[in-house]
């Protein structure tokens, strides 16, 4: 090899050197912000997980700034996110710790808020919500099998496992065993009352099978329906006559509801009742009529002078009949 060629390769070498090296510091910048371009908001987490400084800042996944740096405070780990000055955060804005990918790196994300909220000023604390990362849910997942596992062993245990007689299988086996007989007998008296059916056997059957039955039953539903209707408009003539007597319609709502008839049904029954009580009492004609006993008696003696005048007078001329009358009366 000459000396032209080494040089050649040297010279070449030199050449992608620098190249890497401006690459390597491009790619170490790009995430810099300068101070006067940028300005400065701070995120507390109860966990930052795997965030550190450089990792991208987003908001609705645009990225607007970058992480500058990771720190505790008391209880809390901040995130001291370093934004461009021309974007506005607003103060209803939620940052949170998100996934780039399963295996892609961390970068806080940024809710856009509302249009009519003010900006964060710089140096503000942004409010912030935890979210579960992926060892988490991996852990929950995890744990979530455990419990699954766990209610399958205490279900086979409770369903009983290979042959034995211990779990809810293993009595089911034993009482079909012991209940072998009768269950035959009841399949064979299923497979009779089923072929009784498909012949038309029966009163179920011969619903089943004969139009005549099915045509009677719908029949009977209308005459049924019928009555239902005719009980409904007998409920509506009863309402219009309760309606009717509240009313005081009628004589039957007036007398219930008109005050002056009222008057003069109790008026009746008073005067009922003083002419039964003079009755009682042998008061007036018709009263003596009723309780005095000589009234009655001197009627009959009247009616046997009559008799007796009669009797004279059809054997007497007429002179003589007036005179025997007149004797028997007087």
């Amino acid at each position: 090899m000459n000396n032209a060629q080494m040089s050649a390769r040297v010279g070449l070498f030199f050449l992608l050197g620098l190249a890497l090296i401006w690459v390597t510091f491009e790619s170490l910048n790009g995430n810099v912000l300068d101070s006067d371009k940028s300005y400065e908001l701070t995120a507390r987490f109860a966990s930052i997980k795997e965030l550190k400084a450089g990792d991208e800042v987003r908001m609705a996944g645009v990225g607007i700034g970058m992480v500058k740096e990771t720190r505790l405070n008391g209880r809390f780990a901040e995130a001291l996110l370093q934004v461009k000055s021309e974007i506005e955060v607003p103060e209803n804005s939620v940052a949170t710790i998100a996934m780039a990918g399963l295996l892609g790196s961390n970068y806080v994300s940024l809710t856009l808020g509302s249009d009519d909220a003010p900006a964060l000023s710089a140096g503000a604390v942004i409010r912030s919500e935890d979210t579960p990362d992926l060892n988490t849910v991996v852990s929950q997942i995890g744990e979530v099998g455990r419990k699954v596992e766990q209610a399958l062993s205490q279900f086979t245990g409770a369903m009983g496992a290979g042959d034995s007689n211990e779990g809810l299988m293993g009595k089911i086996n034993a009482m079909v065993d012991d209940n072998r007989s009768k269950l035959d007998t009841i399949t064979s008296n299923l497979e009779i009352v089923t072929t009784r059916l498909r012949d038309g056997e029966g009163t179920l059957g011969k619903l089943l099978s004969d139009d005549t039955g099915y045509t009677e039953l719908i029949a009977a539903i209308e005459e049924i329906r019928g009555a239902a209707e005719e009980a409904k408009t007998f409920m509506a003539s009863a309402q219009g006559l309760v309606a009717d007597v509240k009313s005081g319609q009628g004589t039957l709502g007036q007398l219930i509801y008109d005050g002056k008839a009222g008057e003069d049904i109790r008026l009746t029954a008073q005067n009922l009742r003083e002419l039964s009580a003079k009755l009682n009492n042998g008061e007036g004609t018709l009263g003596r009529l009723i309780n005095d006993d000589s009234l009655f008696i001197e009627a009959q003696n009247a009616v046997k002078k009559v008799n007796r005048a009669v009797d004279g007078m059809a054997d007497q001329g007429p002179i003589t009949a007036v005179g025997v009358a007149a004797n028997s009366l007087f």
